[in-house]
This record gives structure tokens, sequence and C-alpha cells, in this order.
């Protein structure tokens, strides 16, 4: 399970070092890689396990490439994908394409959302959180029968 909120920073090289919390969740048999790829709706990246993106990776390639809708969500998805090995000392390096889509600089935020980590830049992150909560504080959970038996 990959949750909660981590300030960390990236160096000149472009690298992140994973927090300590975090490598042995993202190591499967040995190996310490990530896939990395745009999100299509925000500034920001996701960061799967390759055991978490296999599984993304299946149902994407069961998307049509004649639909134009699938095949652009595929085209997007699968082709800002990177494959990323964690060194020895945690670093993971973002490919410049990839930080200039999420506008990464110095400050970053690592947020874990279950089966992947989202990562932001730290101005973005803060923008969205008071957007969500803007919205949160908008919206009528009563009538959302999903989020009716939630209980926090």
């Amino acid at each position: 399970m990959l949750r909660g909120t981590t300030a960390i920073n990236l160096d000149a090289k472009g690298r992140l070092t994973m927090p300590m919390c975090y490598r042995d969740l993202v190591t499967v048999s040995g190996e310490s890689k990530l896939v990395i790829t745009i999100d299509i709706k925000r500034s920001c990246l996701m960061l799967y396990p390759l055991n978490q993106w296999t599984i993304i990776e299946a149902k994407l390639s069961q998307l049509s490439d004649f639909d134009p809708q699938e095949a652009t969500i595929k085209r997007l998805l699968l082709g800002s994908a990177n494959d990323c090995d964690m060194d020895k000392n945690g670093r993971i390096l973002l490919p410049a394409p990839l930080r200039t889509h999420a506008n990464l600089e110095k400050k970053l935020m690592l947020i874990g959302q279950v089966n992947k980590f989202e990562l932001w830049s730290d101005t973005d992150w803060q923008a969205q959180v008071q957007a969500d909560l803007a919205l949160a504080q908008s919206i009528d959970f009563s009538l959302s029968p999903r989020l009716k038996d939630l209980a926090l």
C-alpha cells in the first residue's frame, strides 16, 4: 500500500531519492524498477512499481487503436512511459520530457495513491490541495452510494 505525502528534492542531474520507507515497497524480486508516465489530466507524473505497471499495461493493451479516445489515452500513457531503475542509493533519474510535463524543479511532493505514486512540483501540489479542499467542501457526499458507506 503506497500512501502518505513526502517532500523530496530533485538534484541537479534530475534525480530524486526515494524515501527509505518506500524502497522495499517498490522492490520486486530484488529489482527496484519503476515505470514513470504522465498524468493526462494534471501536471504531475505517475510512478508505478513494475508489478503494478504490468496490470495497467495489460488494461491499456486492450484499448483499440481505431477508437480515437482509446488510442489517444494509449498513445499518451504508453508513449510517455519510461522504465527507471532505482540505484543502490535509492535514486531515480527522471527523463527531461517528463520533468518538463510536470513542471518539476527543486522542490517536489511524492504522494502515495495505493498502487502508485504521484509526483508533483511543490507549488502545483499546494494549488491542487486547495482546489481539492474547495471541491470537497461543495460536494454533498450523501448523494453518492459508494461514499455513503465509507466510514472515516
